[in-house]
């Protein structure tokens, strides 16, 4: 079957029609962003006029699509696809990750890993087997899920002392990243992990000691002893590979000076 000029104008057009609406912009205003007219948009959206290449890529920047996405919209108004997916073992990726690993040593003796689009572990330091302390080994077994590891009853979540708040920011993690791209893995982890029956006896009842945070920690027994962390996210700007766009780094710093002084006390 043979693509024709309309059909490839119609799919692009509801492509962007619909990353439009999920970013809750008006014709107007993405015409506004991007230096066209509302008729213009209009027409793209209607399939009325295919746009160029560069009008894609515009487009897309101005809607914030992901990366990944914007191969999809690239290739639905007939286009090459811009952007790469290679391997984290590719040779053209070796400098980056020689780069991240210099990051995650850097953080240590405080736990850091990088994490891919669905939270697959692809990188760790030495400090984050201190968080896996009682983990089932089925959960142990490559590839690693962070998400999995953190709310599986068998997992780390039994040790969670404010597992209910934690679960929730998790979740809440997720859905944010679900409303900004369309992916069936994480769809299909999210419909996994919010299955997940709760640990028992469930750890919020042993918060009422607890400080209150300047950010939410997660407190978690590890080895007789109560550590408290809050995490940071950091990501790629401006990534020209599919791959390195869904990458993560997640580190966890200490949110009290007994947590502080008892990793570095870790520390040959």
């Amino acid at each position: 079957m043979t693509i024709t000029a309309a059909s490839t104008a119609t799919q692009v057009g509801e492509l962007l029609r619909s990353w439009r609406n999920r970013r809750r912009i008006s014709q107007l205003e993405l015409a506004l962003r991007a230096n066209s007219s509302a008729r213009h948009i209009s027409f793209i959206e209607t399939g009325r006029s295919r746009p160029s290449e560069e009008m894609v890529l515009r487009l897309a920047d101005h809607l914030d699509v992901p990366v990944r996405e914007r191969n999809a919209l690239l290739m639905s108004a007939g286009y090459a696809p811009r952007y790469p997916e290679r391997s984290l073992d590719d040779p053209a990726l070796s400098e980056m990750r020689e780069s991240l690993d210099v990051l995650l040593r850097g953080y240590e003796p405080f736990p850091a890993l990088v994490v891919d689009g669905t939270y697959q572990v692809v990188a760790a330091n030495r400090a984050v087997p201190l968080l896996l302390e009682g983990v089932a080994e089925e959960l142990l077994t490559p590839p690693l899920n962070a998400m999995r590891l953190t709310l599986h009853p068998h997992g780390m979540a039994p040790r969670i002392r404010n597992f209910l708040e934690w679960r929730c920011h998790l979740l809440h993690q997720m859905d944010r990243q679900l409303a900004l791209m369309r992916s069936a893995p994480l769809r299909a982890l999210y419909d996994e992990v919010t299955g997940f029956p709760m640990p028992d006896p469930c750890g919020e009842e042993r918060m009422a000691d607890r400080r209150a945070p300047v950010a939410l920690p997660m407190v978690i027994d590890v080895g007789g002893r109560t550590l408290s962390f809050v995490s940071t996210i950091a990501t790629f700007n401006t990534p020209l590979d599919v791959t390195v766009s869904e990458l993560a780094l997640e580190t966890f710093l200490p949110a009290d000076q007994e947590t502080a002084a008892y990793l570095r006390s870790l520390t040959p």
